[in-house]
């Protein structure tokens, strides 16, 4: 594909609740201002999008990437000090070298979640490259959040509009406790920063759930009991299949969500299959509600 074709674009919707694949562009080739607005618009209209079929080396990765934005450093992983020359790089990997793992997570499962939601600024959004994936399991799910605001049972809708939450920050998605962080025994007391509940997309005007991560949250001001009431409600809503598409890899997919307003998880997978992934993330804002959205 020679840059002359690099020019348009072709927008196929998966028909779930959510993502779409981008046909007819070389993310290796230099992205047009005309190409990058048509695929800005595309992840505005579908929360995730699919480039099958790419071979890209880390330096082309991020360049695609920052178009974006700035790109955060890789975040703090559970007990591991993993090293990559690209500090903008996570390599999420369950492969091992001379017995010492190549990257982070493993063959577990990921719970659902937003990345890095327990920082004051959390990214706007991920974008995940397949190197070699296995041949079962593995596959990542996305939920689509603006759905599950807009269908909250009204009494439920009542109860956390205006309210915020502590998105703990001491374990990763697999449930992994992080280096340096202590056991959390009362969510009260978790570290992580406060986001609203129902938050605002500040390009799309739209409302969606901001949920983070179920484990250590709390609604603040609420007794514990109700918080956890009321999260399990939430989250009951938010994870329903209705609102859900999974991703079945292959190898040269790349997969990019916004993290403002989807959420993500991971299947595991055969700890003997091998799966290499290198993921990086736009820096985003401080997530805000208004209430006349």
């Amino acid at each position: 594909m020679d840059t002359a074709t690099n020019s348009k674009i072709t927008v196929i919707p998966t028909g779930a609740a959510l993502a779409a694949d981008v046909v007819g562009v070389d993310l290796s080739l230099p992205i047009s201002n005309e190409l990058y607005a048509q695929i800005r618009k595309a992840w505005n209209d579908h929360l995730v999008l699919r480039f099958r079929g790419q071979k890209l080396d880390d330096p082309q990765f991020l360049k695609f990437a920052r178009l974006f934005g700035e790109l955060d450093k890789a975040p703090i992983h559970a007990g591991k000090d993993v090293q990559n020359p690209f500090p903008e790089i996570t390599v999420m990997s369950n492969i091992k070298v001379d017995g010492k793992a190549i990257g982070n997570l493993g063959h577990y499962e990921a719970l659902w979640h937003s990345d890095m939601s327990y920082n004051e600024k959390c990214p706007i959004g991920s974008l995940l490259y397949s190197i070699e994936v296995p041949p079962v399991g593995g596959n990542t799910g996305f939920s689509n959040m603006y759905h599950a605001y807009d269908t909250l049972p009204a009494d439920l809708k009542r109860a956390v509009t205006g309210k915020t939450c502590r998105h703990d920050s001491s374990r990763n998605s697999a449930g992994e406790l992080r280096k340096g962080f202590k056991e959390v025994t009362d969510p009260r007391e978790a570290p992580g920063a406060n986001h609203p509940i129902i938050r605002t997309h500040p390009e799309t005007r739209k409302n969606a759930l901001f949920l983070g991560r179920r484990q250590s949250a709390y609604i603040n001001g609420l007794p514990l009991d109700e918080s956890e009431d009321l999260l399990n409600r939430l989250w009951a809503h938010a994870t329903q299949p209705q609102f859900e598409w999974y991703q079945v890899w292959q190898v040269g997919d790349l997969v990019m969500w916004d993290n403002r307003c989807a959420m993500h998880r991971r299947d595991a997978f055969d700890p003997n299959s091998r799966r290499l992934m290198h993921r990086t993330q736009i820096q985003g804002d401080v997530p805000f509600f208004d209430a006349a959205a």
